[in-house]
């Protein structure tokens, strides 16, 4: 088999979250509300960074492009899931099975780049707020968004194709809800270390190149805050990066679960409930955490809603 592609699988059999047929009823109905959820919230960031002169700055620019990826990467998976929760065989096409790989890889690693230029830029602001602007240019933010995409295209590419090289002449079942990397090695009939190795240094370099970005700038941060005499100065600087903080947290923690545990193979169950609050759950939290903790963003929602209603008075 060597040096040749011998696939005979033509579709992959997903094994879902579960096969009880009440529970699937009752899962469909809660993540077809956090997929809506997840859509009208982040589109209506969007909107409303759109539309507002007062969130016209580059936070926000940023924020714009995370709740578009929010979007991108919870639709690469949770459709395909609603539907097979209410199907009893969990069928997905071979092409269909690398299409959901290329795209979730590539906005989830794009988010992981986003969130650390984000943390950049918050120590732009906060250790140079007097050159923020001048620093954070239009023509600079579009750069450090285009190197997201860009490092996330590559990425996706690199696993998609290697993925796509081996053969698959036996068993079908995924144990999974989606496609995912290493559960579909473990179907290939081929030498996969090629592609274990792959993962391990591009997911490694990723993490690593991305939280020496986010832990840098926020030592920065603490250091120039910890500068400041008054407490109530030092409260109101640290709040602008605290629902930054937790996305991050929530984002990278279910990351590093999710690729950091030796035996998160062995362990199925956990593994799919993991990916379920890193791909349906975290994208829906997003919009609400940048809402109800950013005074900007409430001010903002409040005088678009007044000046709405006053129009059609």
């Amino acid at each position: 088999m060597q040096g040749r592609n011998y696939t005979l699988v033509t579709e992959f059999m997903l094994t879902g979250l579960t096969d009880i047929p009440e529970l699937q009823v009752l899962l469909f109905v809660m993540f077809i509300a956090v997929y809506t959820i997840t859509l009208v919230g982040n589109s209506g960031v969007i909107a409303l960074i759109r539309l507002c002169p007062q969130l016209q700055t580059p936070m926000y620019f940023f924020l714009s492009h995370l709740s578009f990826l929010d979007i991108c990467y919870s639709s690469s998976v949770t459709p395909k899931l609603l539907t097979d929760l209410l199907k009893e065989k969990k069928l997905i096409s071979f092409a269909g099975c690398f299409t959901q790989l290329y795209f979730y890889a590539v906005f989830a690693t794009t988010e992981c780049y986003l969130l650390a230029v984000m943390a950049y830029d918050r120590y732009v602001a906060i250790c140079s707020p007097l050159l923020y602007l001048v620093i954070m240019s239009v023509r600079k933010r579009v750069y450090l968004i285009a190197v997201s995409y860009t490092a996330g295209i590559i990425n996706a590419l690199i696993h998609t194709v290697a993925a796509s090289r081996l053969s698959f002449c036996g068993p079908n079942t995924i144990n999974h809800f989606y496609c995912e990397g290493p559960p579909l090695f473990v179907l290939s009939c081929s030498d996969v270390s090629l592609n274990e190795l792959l993962m391990f240094v591009c997911v490694g370099f990723n993490l690593i190149s991305t939280m020496f970005t986010i832990l840098l700038s926020y030592t920065c941060i603490l250091a120039t805050i910890l500068k400041v005499s008054s407490s109530r100065s030092r409260q109101k600087t640290f709040s602008t990066c605290s629902s930054h903080l937790i996305v991050i947290i929530i984002f990278f923690g279910g990351f590093f679960i999710m690729y950091g545990r030796p035996s998160s193979r062995q362990t199925h169950n956990l593994d799919k409930v993991v990916s379920l609050v890193y791909i349906v759950i975290t994208p829906m939290l997003n919009p609400i955490i940048y809402s109800l903790r950013n005074t900007e963003v409430r001010n903002a929602f409040r005088k678009f809603l007044g000046r709405t209603l006053f129009q059609h008075m």
